[in-house]
């Protein structure tokens, strides 16, 4: 999340003012908010995976409203074809960043909470049913193997550049949300899930704010482990092939926007033996983000799936989110209070 100065302010940053200096510096680590941890519906938002100075912690708000024809706190996208779900979704946790063997790496937990409510049908059932109360908490560890260096102290900050980076990305679901068997549409899924993935920045241009540009790409894999009692049966999903790619650009220094699409294929669930259909999917979306302030981000973004009407097993899925993320580190905090004595 770091930014980089162009030659002329890097050979200047040492004759920068103190309160400048701590100014450009925290903005430069907080500003885009992308420290919020792992969501619970795997909508990964441009810029979620930028690097920061080692040290530094993040608190998000994430609010999301979806529609669709499967259960948006189940990242397997279980089609019900037919049928006809509504959710509010709201997600807080925290996550901090650090170093391990001098490169980047971030730790986070996110706790899904909302409600859902929805006509499906389920092995030749029909339901009409709402859930409401807390999800499965998710764990999130991202390491960092090509690229820049952890950014460790504020030289390093100053001198960043992402230039091609990838990462090592692993999610793990803890079964323990709120749910009833008797019903398909929860809140909590009653089985262990979790996600493989390997994020990828690819900077375009120059690192100057109001001028970046990033092509992102995140391949990952979600596995999923079975449910031996979803409405009173067993339920079991092959694993899940996910693709979000994201182009991203600076309109100025606070604000900035991105063009997102995701695809995803397999998934393949059976209930009780019986086989349902693969999930072949694209969706296409719009990022965008602003800088409140230098330890606040606000993005706002919708997605939708592109949609074979004419096929009820197509996974159609509409997500509007709005995310508030608070950012701070020790060393500009500290910083700003010598300032101010």
């Amino acid at each position: 999340m770091s930014y980089a100065m162009t030659d002329a302010i890097r050979s200047d940053a040492s004759s920068m003012k103190p309160v400048a200096f701590i100014r450009w510096a925290g903005a430069a680590m907080l500003a885009l908010g992308v420290l919020c941890p792992p969501q619970a519906l795997a909508q990964v938002p441009g810029r979620f995976y930028w690097k920061t100075l080692s040290d530094a912690n993040a608190v998000p708000f994430i609010l999301q409203s979806l529609s669709g024809n499967t259960n948006p706190f189940d990242p397997a996208h279980l089609v019900a074809p037919g049928g006809n779900v509504d959710a509010t979704l709201a997600m807080t946790g925290y996550a901090r960043t650090f170093t391990l063997g001098e490169r980047s790496a971030m730790a986070a937990i996110i706790v899904p909470m909302g409600r859902v409510s929805g006509e499906v049908t389920v092995a030749g059932r029909a339901f009409n049913e709402s859930a409401n109360g807390f999800g499965d908490p998710m764990l999130e560890f991202n390491y960092n193997l090509i690229g820049p260096k952890a950014q460790q102290n504020i030289p390093d900050v100053l001198r960043y550049e992402p230039g091609f980076s990838l990462d090592l990305l692993a999610d793990l679901a803890l079964p323990i949300g709120n749910y009833d068997s008797s019903q398909p549409l929860n809140i909590g899924q009653n089985r262990w899930y979790g996600r493989l993935g390997a994020p990828v920045v690819w900077q375009l241009g120059a690192w100057v704010p109001g001028q970046r540009t990033t092509l992102e790409f995140l391949p990952a894999v979600w596995l999923f482990g079975n449910n031996n009692d979803y409405v009173g049966q067993t339920l079991k999903t092959d694993p899940l092939f996910q693709l979000d790619a994201h182009l991203t650009r600076d309109f100025t220094e606070r604000f900035w926007g991105a063009l997102d699409a995701s695809w995803y294929n397999g998934g393949k669930a059976t209930i009780n033996g019986v086989e349902g259909s693969k999930l072949n999917n694209w969706g296409v979306g719009l990022t965008l983000g602003y800088q409140v302030n230098d330890n606040l981000n606000l993005t706002v973004g919708y997605k939708s799936t592109l949609n074979n009407s004419s096929d009820p097993t197509a996974l159609r899925m509409d997500n509007f989110m709005l995310t508030l993320v608070f950012g701070w580190h020790p060393l500009i905090e500290g910083s700003r209070r010598l300032k101010s004595e």
